[in-house]
């Protein structure tokens, strides 16, 4: 049985790669920044960075690394536990009071990721006789955390405000209905028209609730996120991860009011059933928000470098997704061709990813880059460059 299972899978694994679909691996063998040493062989090689998600350059920040360090130096380096056993620490406490506070929220706990955040949240608060309302480009967390939980099930095409009317309109009769969308969607760096969405909440007597992932850090005047960016859009549930723009570690949370929070930390069984975040990772999680409340000009260096690439891609004759956010897809459609230009991009200097189905629809496949503070404009336009050598190419462009 186990060699029948091995050759299977063996085959599967191998018709990936054929189709283009198959995710290669390249470890690094530097910090994570603005540019990094490949591992290749017994040796490493130097690229420019065009796919973390280190948007505000800080996952190799001296100070966040000094707070990390003392707090393992104090703290040792885990709690050994679960939060409501002996795993609450008081640098979590203070962390979850911080991240309220930031996102306007009345409370917050923390999670092991965001992934796990939107795993435990729908099945602790939705039930037979709930409805959930998802936008059909949501994150694979929110996907996987809906089908744990028993409410009815309505899913609207993305930004879609009309279908979303009536998926709410089909709910009518629900006891709850929460409306879930990502602030941010990440494959097509487009952002959610919450004031559109929080209208129709309010019209249906629906519950509002954002993933800002891709947002926390980035978006918005004092960099809080989705809400912020549109002017203070009343948002009643924010999850969100530690693990993008505020230091590239690890951690999520959920961010609401005192009741659900309270019950979350009673009910979801991601939180109750996972050791707590180390305090180390809690320490440069607040060192990472008074850089972003003190240091706004990682966030204006941030929108400088996305829109120069953006605007010289485009001049290039490149077809991009989104708007308004350093996600900057580069369009390509066969998968294939995407796998062979990041392939091409990395033999070149160019460390950038190619994302095709399942994660994308098939005949979508994309080079999704992400844009850094920390990159500098020679460095946009070395990428620029070598985009657009290697789009004429594979005949992307002309």
């Amino acid at each position: 049985m186990a060699t029948s299972l091995d050759d299977e899978l063996m085959a599967s694994l191998e018709r990936l790669r054929r189709e283009g679909l198959f995710k290669a691996e390249h470890p690094l063998a530097s910090r994570q920044s603005a540019a990094v040493m490949v591992a290749q062989g017994a040796s490493s090689r130097r690229l420019l960075n065009l796919c973390a998600n280190n948007y505000l350059d800080l996952a190799a920040d001296p100070r966040l690394a000094g707070a990390a360090h003392e707090a393992l130096s104090e703290h040792g380096l885990g709690m050994a536990s679960v939060r409501f056993i002996c795993g609450t620490h008081a640098l979590h406490q203070a962390l979850e009071a911080r991240l309220a506070a930031f996102l306007g929220q009345p409370d917050a706990v923390l999670f092991p990721s965001c992934f796990d955040a939107n795993g435990g949240l729908f099945e602790a608060l939705l039930d037979a006789g709930d409805a959930v309302i998802s936008d059909q480009l949501n994150h694979a967390s929110i996907i996987d955390g809906i089908r744990l939980c028993k409410a009815d099930r309505h899913r609207y095409p993305s930004g879609d405000m009309h279908a979303l009317a009536a998926c709410l309109e089909a709910a009518a009769g629900a006891r709850r209905k929460l409306v879930v969308t990502d602030g941010v969607f990440s494959m097509d760096g487009v952002i959610a028209d919450l004031p559109a969405i929080r209208a129709l909440c309010d019209t249906h007597g629906a519950l509002l609730m954002v993933d800002d992932s891709h947002a926390v850090g980035v978006l918005g005047p004092d960099g809080s996120g989705t809400a912020a960016h549109h002017g203070g859009v009343r948002v009643d549930i924010v999850t969100g991860t530690l693990g993008k723009a505020l230091g590239g570690a690890a951690g999520g949370y959920v961010a609401s009011s005192h009741a659900v929070v309270g019950w979350l930390r009673q009910k979801a069984r991601p939180y109750l059933f996972s050791n707590a975040l180390p305090p180390a990772l809690a320490a440069s999680a607040l060192c990472a928000l008074d850089i972003v409340a003190s240091e706004p000009g990682r966030r204006a260096a941030l929108a400088a470098n996305a829109a120069r690439f953006r605007d010289e891609l485009q001049a290039r004759g490149f077809q991009l997704a989104g708007a308004g956010h350093p996600i900057v897809p580069v369009l390509i459609g066969d998968a294939r061709k995407a796998a062979a230009f990041a392939q091409g991009l990395l033999e070149s200097g160019l460390f950038a990813v190619a994302f095709s189905a399942p994660v994308v629809p098939p005949g979508e496949a994309r080079i999704r880059t992400q844009m850094s503070s920390g990159l500098s404009a020679g460095d946009i336009d070395f990428a620029v460059d070598l985009f657009a050598w290697t789009g004429r190419r594979l005949g992307v462009i002309a």
